[in-house]
């Protein structure tokens, strides 16, 4: 999925007929692109039976409206689109971009997002692509409704099911150009189809990616308030007079490295590539994942939909093999990896074992090009296998929102920077 060019005689055939092939992104203009918010993808879990928090809206023929924060500043945009785990066609007949108002509101009617010059596109099974360049003022920090008129027969198989971000459905209808809530009365706390927000931005620019687990994806942090850790990193960017460092937060909760789940996505190890390498302008990545590769054997396998299968057994060799593959991976792609230590988890002593174990090697190993010790950061000093109260959400494994603050200050700030500018 990183073909970022097409012929223009293909293209126009192809976008004659609302189609375009599973490997194509727009044509760039001569633009510096660096990703300003992106989201990342997980099946929506295929069965009959699913429990609610499984279980997506009706979409079709409906608008929807997602709410995202881009983290850098650009007066071009494109708006990138997933249909990565799709068994049939992606059809949007309508998209836009407006500033929101707050809630379900937009200022004004939006700008119509573009395809081949078209306003509609038809994405095939399997397929991403980039939208042409849209002329709308992106600012760094301000939220941005972005509104899509489905097609009649769409249904919603992949999304971001974390996303501490209420977004919302429309009566049928095509309301994308709505500036008030009238038709907007379903809401949902997933991100779809739209998995990336790219800007053109200033030649140093450059993105930084966290990627991980539930840590990452900010897991028990306040609705609506932007309190995950990657959000706070980048506030302590913009205070620190940095404009020209987004911060893009790819967690999955859930998430294992080596596994892959029905419910959690695909195993960090498989999807680094397409989620982190792929994207434009991305330097740098910051990972923190294991904790759910250390306890996922220890589940009781449930009937019905178990989200924790495969209940694989790991031990602290497994992960760091699994970490090494990742530092060869980005080398080789020209992007610095930061390992993140293991947060405390209240594990049993042999689980515990194996975490202590995996965050010595993150810290003496030099294998990384840094190291954000997270542990340390959070872990009680007289029980270093727990988190400290305040840090706790109050589940001994999420961290609250001071937790996650105090997670984005333990990031050494100029390495970080450094590694962006190399």
């Amino acid at each position: 999925m990183t073909i970022r060019t097409l012929a223009a005689a293909c293209g126009a055939a192809l976008l004659a007929q609302l189609a375009v092939s599973p490997t194509v992104f727009a044509a760039d203009t001569p633009a510096h692109w660096v990703t300003a918010w992106a989201t990342a993808l997980q099946p929506v879990p295929l069965r009959a039976d699913l429990p609610p928090l499984y279980r997506a809206p009706e979409v079709a023929g409906r608008t929807v409206r997602q709410i995202v924060y881009p983290t850098l500043t650009g007066k071009l945009a494109r708006v990138h689109l997933s249909n990565r785990y799709g068994k049939t066609p992606l059809v949007i007949e309508d998209l836009r971009i407006a500033r929101s108002a707050g809630g379900a509101a937009a200022i004004g009617g939006g700008t119509h997002v573009t395809f081949g010059g078209k306003g509609a596109v038809s994405i095939p099974p399997g397929g991403e692509l980039d939208s042409d360049p849209v002329a709308v003022d992106i600012a760094e920090g301000a939220p941005y409704a972005l509104s899509a008129f489905m097609g009649p027969e769409q249904r919603i198989v992949a999304w971001h099911r974390v996303s501490n971000q209420v977004n919302y459905v429309s009566a049928p209808g095509n309301h994308a150009a709505d500036a008030s809530t009238d038709a907007f009365r379903g809401r949902f706390t997933q991100y779809v189809w739209m998995t990336g927000l790219s800007v053109d931005a200033a030649p140093a620019s450059a993105a930084v990616v966290a990627i991980g687990d539930s840590i990452t994806d900010g897991m028990r942090s306040s609705l609506n308030q932007n309190r995950r850790w990657p959000d706070a990193l980048a506030r302590r960017f913009a205070a620190s007079g940095d404009r020209s460092t987004a911060i893009v937060n790819l967690g999955i909760s859930g998430n294992r490295l080596l596994s892959d789940s029905p419910c959690y996505g695909d195993a960090l190890a498989t999807r680094f590539e397409h989620d982190v390498l792929a994207r434009p302008g991305v330097k740098t990545a910051i990972l923190l994942i294991g904790i759910n590769d250390i306890n996922f054997a220890a589940m009781p396998p449930r009937n019905g939909l178990d989200c924790d299968f495969p209940h694989t057994s790991v031990t602290a060799a497994d992960l760091i093999a699994g970490y090494q593959r990742l530092i060869a991976t980005a080398r080789h792609a020209g992007v610095k990896l930061f390992g993140a230590t293991l947060t405390p988890a209240s594990l049993p002593p042999q689980r515990e074992s194996i975490r202590l174990a995996v965050n010595q090697w993150i810290r003496t190993s030099h294998a990384f090009d840094g190291v954000v010790d997270f542990d340390a950061a959070l872990r009680d000093p007289a029980q270093v296998e727990r988190l400290q109260r305040n840090f706790d959400s109050g589940d001994h494994i999420h961290p609250s929102d001071a937790g996650y603050a105090a997670m984005a200050e333990a990031v050494p700030l100029d390495a970080v920077v450094k590694s962006t500018r190399k």
